[in-house]
């Protein structure tokens, strides 16, 4: 059998493993939505339940409003092959899992069409969700393991709200070790 020739046009893809999730590494991207103690929280109902307070600033943008919607990811096998990216220029975009599955957030600053070093790629647990900034650069949704269930919330509202571009080199993420 014959090998296929190595093609020297096509880069080798940047490899990456996603690093924890957490409040203080997200910030640039936007909020981590979880029951922390780090947050505003306090009794509610006659003491029966704790609200973790101001979680999210979601943010519609001008003439927009906030929806909130169910999207169900199909699971992604790594290593995966992250290709392009999207952001959403007019409003913010929630999600929070309902499935309590480990899910993977691929993210990149807000402004001009980032390359594959301007990518940080997280595991976050099933019991956290992530609020993306107006702007933020991202990957569309990626489950893990199993099918998995989100709440989302975002913006309706008129004007083109979803920009996507393909990324100059592939950003291959890999199993955690």
């Amino acid at each position: 059998m014959n090998a296929l020739p190595l093609r020297a046009d096509v880069p080798e893809p940047r490899h990456v493993v996603a690093e924890a999730l957490t409040p203080e590494a997200f910030a640039p991207f936007g909020d981590v939505i979880a029951a922390r103690d780090d947050v505003r929280r306090f009794a509610i109902n006659g003491g029966n339940t704790m609200r973790y307070h101001d979680l999210a600033k979601i943010d519609p943008g001008p003439d927009g409003h906030a929806i909130v919607s169910i999207f169900r990811g199909e699971p992604r096998t790594l290593p995966f092959p992250v290709e392009m990216m999207e952001r959403h220029p007019l409003g913010s975009q929630a999600f929070v899992p309902m499935s309590g599955r480990p899910y993977l957030v691929v993210v990149a600053p807000a402004g001009d069409p980032p390359a594959a070093e301007d990518l940080r790629v997280f595991l976050a647990r099933g019991d956290q969700g992530i609020n993306y900034a107006r702007g933020v650069w991202h990957h569309p949704l990626l489950a893990l393991d199993a099918v998995c269930d989100f709440v989302v919330i975002d913006r309706a509202g008129n004007g083109h709200n979803c920009d996507e571009i393909t990324l100059d080199e592939v950003v291959l993420i890999e199993p955690p070790r």
